[in-house]
């Protein structure tokens, strides 16, 4: 007995020695990060500015690979499946990482199957209208919409969209109603607000800001307990007369599951210095993103933030009970 003992404690001991030469030797070859989106879309801007900013850090390159298809789904199940050594990272967000579980039959576990590294940047949305809607301020908007339910449309994405979910959220918490019309994208959606066939939208503030800024459409508020850094003059919604109401669609860092604590803390240290470089900062900023302070640069603290928001959106998500286009 006494034999076995101590050839198990060799055994753990050979493991650590092993595991802690491997982390040493992290990273000697270049990493994948896996995005789950086409090129040129916001996820892979993110991804890019993040693969540059890391590389510094890591003495190594990090080659982005996009994979499409369901909603980012077959992305993010790839990655599961990939080797837990560190090189392969999955940069997913909000739809990916916590709105697919509510709508699709995936053939992982968003909370077991990764293991995650840390938050990126956060990207709220903005309560935004055409400019003819009378409305001076939220407030005025719930109630102009409550006022004509059958004249409000609102745009979307797609069923299931931020867009999509955030307008159902906002029809539960102000208690209205209103039509959803769906479009192939928040362009086309933004287009049509713009001129007026929609009323309102709910969307990421990266892609209404411009639009704000040219007095194409108005800006009520932003879904997040802060204003933006880039746009200072637009209240927050508990300001504006909506407390509590926030969504945002934010972007994390994962690997497979299993892969060695040293090798995610190597990570993690490299997305802290990428957030903390000024000119990665700029391009972030510039982009209407969020850095999120240095206490939730963290895998702990990822692993929390992404738990809590699927315990927030599931049940809306199937209440709804949301199809697929």
């Amino acid at each position: 007995m006494m034999k076995i003992r101590v050839a198990a404690i060799a055994l753990l001991g050979l493991l650590a020695g092993v595991a802690g030469s491997v982390a040493d030797d992290y990273p000697s070859r270049p990493i994948t990060m896996i995005v789950p989106f086409a090129a040129g879309g916001p996820t892979d801007v993110v991804a890019r500015i993040m693969a540059e900013g890391m590389r510094a850090s890591l003495g190594q390159t990090v080659i982005i690979e996009n994979i499409t298809g369901a909603a980012g789904s077959i992305a993010v199940g790839r990655a599961t499946r990939a080797a837990p050594d560190g090189y392969t990272l999955s940069i997913g967000h909000w739809s990916t990482h916590v709105v697919n579980g509510a709508i699709y039959n995936l053939p992982y576990d968003l909370l077991t199957d990764l293991a995650p590294v840390s938050l990126l940047v956060s990207n709220p949305q903005l309560i935004v209208a055409n400019p003819k809607v009378p409305a001076t301020d939220l407030k005025s908007l719930v109630e102009w919409i409550k006022a004509n339910p059958d004249k409000v449309s609102a745009g979307t994405a797609g069923a299931g969209s931020a867009s999509h979910i955030g307008g159902i959220y906002f029809q539960n918490f102000s208690h209205t109603s209103f039509l959803f019309v769906p479009y192939r994208g928040t362009g086309p959606a933004m287009q049509d607000l713009i001129g007026g066939q929609i009323q309102i939208m709910l969307d990421q503030s990266s892609n209404s800001l411009p639009q704000v800024r040219q007095k194409q459409i108005k800006a009520f508020a932003v879904t997040s307990k802060t204003r933006l850094s880039v746009a200072p003059d637009i209240p927050t919604v508990d300001e504006a007369g909506l407390p509590g109401f926030y969504i945002s669609v934010w972007h994390g860092l994962w690997v497979p599951k299993d892969t060695p604590k040293p090798i995610v803390e190597r990570l993690t240290t490299a997305v802290r210095a990428a957030l903390a470089d000024p000119a990665t900062q700029k391009r972030l900023l510039d982009l209407g993103q969020e850095i999120p302070p240095l206490d939730q640069q963290n895998p702990a603290a990822l692993a929390a933030f992404q738990k809590a928001e699927i315990e927030k959106w599931w049940p809306l998500i199937k209440a709804a009970n949301i199809k697929l286009d």
